[in-house]
């Protein structure tokens, strides 16, 4: 019998997450804040819960999918949380974006209750959870790892025990430099080429073949042409994502200078009230500079 599994945040990433969960057969039961988020799962064929404590109360493994660390813990430990439902053998995992930090505390906390704790933030954004081809690095026990992997397989495509508590958290830090600075990388390309009056579209398929191409250059290049900024990774998200890295490194003494600026385009987009936009609008910060738009030809 497949493992019942509880579902915590049902947001642009969780929903599609829960859905491959259910597609894969696995009993879950899922809880949000927002009551149509839930009327809509159960449609599906999810097992509404009124609170993290019954969810825990009625799963094996309990998945929390949240925007920050203060949400995590107060789905865990708040009034009518998990853990006051949380069994002997219940194994939560904590699948949101989190300081390491606050990793390292949750898995403490949960000891001392009695309850395995995993860390496994995911990459891959909202196509990737749709599609279950998320790449997901986990912090924790080996053997809880073990007892959870099909769960995550359901979900995604490449699940990793990188470490520790706290190292998959790490490893989502990491991963989000990488891409972010990667698309900030790519913007400047691009704006570049447009004040120079390039056709962007050729020039994309011009360099996607060589060494400059990845999945960022295919997955955000033709949303700036299209002038499709709807998220998928929202900009308000990546801000904070990036704002743990900086606060990780400075506690680390790690000096990022690129990150740093990074950070800056950042709130430079939120401050335009961009933040609910997908990140490939930090394109839209280097036009603005640079008084160009890059869109393909007939796109308003």
């Amino acid at each position: 019998m497949k493992q019942s599994v509880g579902f915590i945040g049902l947001g642009i990433m969780g929903m599609p997450m829960t859905r491959n969960l259910l597609k894969a057969g696995f009993r879950v039961m899922a809880f949000d804040l927002n009551p149509e988020a839930v009327k809509a799962i159960t449609a599906e064929g999810a097992t509404p819960a009124a609170s993290g404590k019954e969810v825990a109360e009625n799963s094996d493994i309990v998945i929390t999918m949240l925007p920050k660390g203060v949400h995590v813990r107060a789905a865990i430990f708040g009034p009518n949380g998990v853990i006051e439902g949380a069994h002997q053998d219940t194994v939560i995992v904590d699948m949101s974006s989190v300081l390491p930090t606050e990793s390292k505390q949750l898995a403490l906390d949960a000891k001392e209750q009695g309850v395995s704790f995993l860390d496994a933030p995911v990459s891959g954004g909202e196509p990737g959870a749709i599609d279950g081809t998320l790449a997901i690095m986990v912090g924790g026990n080996s053997v809880d790892f073990e007892n959870v992997k099909s769960v995550l397989n359901a979900m995604g495509n490449n699940v990793v025990l990188v470490g520790d508590s706290g190292c998959g958290s790490t490893a989502k830090l990491s991963n989000q430099i990488i891409v972010n600075l990667n698309i900030a990388a790519v913007s400047e390309a691009v704006t570049l080429a447009a004040k120079a009056g390039i056709d962007i579209e050729k020039m994309y398929q011009a360099i996607r073949g060589g060494l400059a191409g990845s999945n960022v250059l295919d997955a955000k290049v033709p949303m700036m042409l299209d002038r499709n900024f709807v998220a998928g990774g929202r900009v308000d998200i990546n801000l904070k994502d990036i704002t743990n890295v900086m606060d990780t490194a400075h506690d680390l003494h790690v000096p990022l200078p690129l990150s740093s600026q990074l950070l800056e385009t950042f709130h430079a987009l939120a401050s335009d009230g961009k933040e609910a936009l997908d990140h490939a609008s930090i394109v839209q910060h280097y036009e603005k500079l640079a008084n160009v738009t890059v869109k393909r030809e007939g796109v308003e």
